[in-house]
C-alpha cells in the first residue's frame, strides 16, 4: 500500500508507466526509459543550460542527457517558465525596445528649454561596447558576430509609389531564413506589409522621414538571440539602391551576423545608412532616464525648433509627436500600434486564464470519474460488506440451529426409543 500510494505521488510530477509482471522487478518508465527496475533506480538531477538564460533543466544523472516529460506538474512548470512567461516577457521587451527607440529619435531632433539638443531621453544598455556590433560569440577573443537591432536606409519613399522593380528578399525566420517576393507593380506599402505578415523574426516601417527602417524582432528559437538582425539580402535594389540600406544587392551585399564588421554592408554611395547595435537581454528590465535629462529637466525636448534653430516658448511640436507615438503605426512585432499591444495582451493573458480555468475543471472531472472507477473496483463499501457480515452470521445461526437440531433428534432416536 505504501509503494502504491509513492507511485501514485510520482505520477502527480511526471507521466509515468508501471509494469508488475515479475514480483521481484517491479518496473517505473517515463517516456520510455527506465525510473526503477526492482532495485536498480536512474536518478534524475539538474543542471544549468547556458542557452536558456542559465535557468535549471533536467537532465539523466548517468548520461547528462535532457529529460523530456510530457505530462505532470515538472512538465507544466517547465512549459509555463520556457513557454508561457518567456513568450510574455519577449512581448515586454519587444514593447519597450521599440518604444525607446522611437521615443528616443524623436526626442533628439527637439530642443529643450536650456537650448540642448541631440539627447535621448532613455538611456538603454547595449548587448556590445562595439559601435559597429561586433561580438566575440564563441569566447575565443576574437570578434566572430555582428549584433544589430535597427538599420535606417537612406533614402526617402513614397508609401504609395509604384517600386517599378523586381527581386526577392531574404530575412531571417523562426526556422531559418525566408524569401520574400516583391513586383513592379507592388507599392512600397505593400512590400512592407508582406515582410510585416511573413513569417520573418525583422518588421519593416518608414520612420517620419519615411526612410525604411528594418527592425530585429524576438527570436522564437531559444538559441537565436532577440533584437539582433541575423539576415539582409536582396537579389534586387529595392533594399540596396531604392531604400538605401544595403549596399550592393545579391549574396555578395547580403548581411549577415554570423561575421564580424558585417555592418559595412549597411552602406549606400556616400552617405552611411543609420544603425543602432542590439540591446542588453530583456530591455524592459535595463532602461532609466538620461541622467542629464534627470540632473536638469530644462533639457526635455519639447519643441523641434525651425532651421536647426531651438524652439521657441511653447512650441510643444516635439511633445505633440511623442503622445501619438501611442496610435502610430510603429509595428510592435506583428502589431500596428501601443495600444494594440496593451489591449492583445490583456486579451491574451484573460484568455489564458479562462482556458486555464476550463482545462483544470474537465480535468478534475475526469479524474473524479477515474477514481471512482478505481474505488468500486479496488475499494471497500461499508454499506455492500455490512450487508454480507449479516448475511453470513445469519446463515452461521441458520447452521448451527440445524446441526442442533440434528443432535437432538439423534439423541431422541438413540436414547429415548431404545433402539
Amino acid at each position: 500500500d505504501r509503494r502504491d500510494l509513492l507511485v501514485n505521488n510520482l505520477s502527480s510530477l511526471v507521466n509515468i508507466t508501471v509494469e508488475n509482471r515479475d514480483p521481484d522487478e517491479f518496473q517505473i518508465h517515463t517516456e520510455g526509459l527506465h525510473l526503477t527496475q526492482g532495485r536498480a533506480v536512474n536518478y534524475l538531477s539538474t543542471d544549468i543550460d547556458p542557452v536558456n538564460e542559465g535557468y535549471s533543466r533536467v537532465v539523466w544523472d548517468k548520461t547528462g542527457e535532457q529529460a523530456f516529460f510530457k505530462g505532470g506538474s515538472l512538465a507544466s512548470l517547465i512549459q509555463l517558465r520556457d513557454g508561457d512567461l518567456r513568450e510574455e516577457v519577449q512581448k515586454l521587451d519587444l514593447m519597450t525596445v521599440n518604444f525607446i527607440d522611437n521615443l528616443n529619435s524623436l526626442h533628439r531632433k527637439g530642443w529643450g528649454k536650456n537650448g540642448t539638443t541631440g539627447l535621448d531621453f532613455f538611456r538603454e544598455y547595449p548587448f556590445v561596447t562595439s559601435v559597429e556590433g561586433n561580438y566575440d560569440r564563441n569566447g575565443d577573443g576574437e570578434f566572430d558576430s555582428t549584433y544589430i537591432f535597427r538599420v535606417s536606409g537612406t533614402n526617402s519613399l513614397e508609401p504609395e509609389a509604384l517600386a517599378g522593380i523586381r527581386g526577392q528578399m531574404t530575412l531571417p525566420g523562426p526556422d531559418g531564413n525566408i524569401n520574400i517576393d516583391y513586383f513592379p507593380t507592388d507599392t512600397v506599402s505593400d512590400i512592407l506589409d508582406r515582410i510585416n505578415n511573413s513569417q520573418a523574426e525583422v518588421n519593416a516601417v518608414l520612420d517620419d522621414e519615411n526612410r525604411l527602417v528594418l527592425r530585429a524582432s524576438t527570436a522564437k528559437d531559444i538559441n537565436n538571440p532577440d533584437f539582433a538582425i541575423r539576415h539582409i539580402e536582396d537579389s534586387g535594389e529595392f533594399l540596396a539602391g531604392y531604400s538605401g540600406i544595403l549596399q550592393l544587392s545579391g549574396a555578395e551585399g547580403a548581411f549577415d551576423w554570423e561575421t564580424a564588421g558585417a555592418s559595412a554592408s549597411l552602406v549606400s554611395g556616400d552617405k552611411n545608412a543609420e544603425f543602432a547595435v542590439a540591446p542588453l537581454s530583456h530591455p524592459s528590465g535595463w532602461i532609466e532616464i538620461n541622467r542629464a535629462i534627470k540632473s536638469d529637466p530644462m533639457s526635455i525636448a519639447a519643441g523641434f525648433g525651425e532651421n536647426g534653430r531651438p524652439a521657441n516658448p511653447g512650441d510643444g511640436s516635439a511633445a505633440l509627436a511623442i503622445a501619438s507615438l501611442r496610435n502610430k503605426p510603429l509595428m510592435i512585432g506583428k502589431l500596428n500600434s501601443f495600444d494594440e499591444y496593451f489591449s492583445k495582451t490583456v486579451a491574451d493573458i484573460a484568455l489564458k486564464g479562462e482556458e486555464a480555468g476550463v482545462s483544470l475543471e474537465t480535468q478534475n472531472l475526469i479524474m473524479k470519474d477515474l477514481e471512482d472507477m478505481k474505488q468500486s473496483i479496488s475499494g471497500v463499501n461499508i454499506d455492500e460488506e455490512l450487508s454480507q457480515m449479516i448475511k453470513y452470521q445469519h446463515g452461521y445461526a441458520a447452521a448451527a440451529r440445524f446441526i442442533s437440531e440434528i443432535n437432538s433428534m439423534l439423541d431422541t432416536i438413540i436414547n429415548r426409543m431404545g433402539v
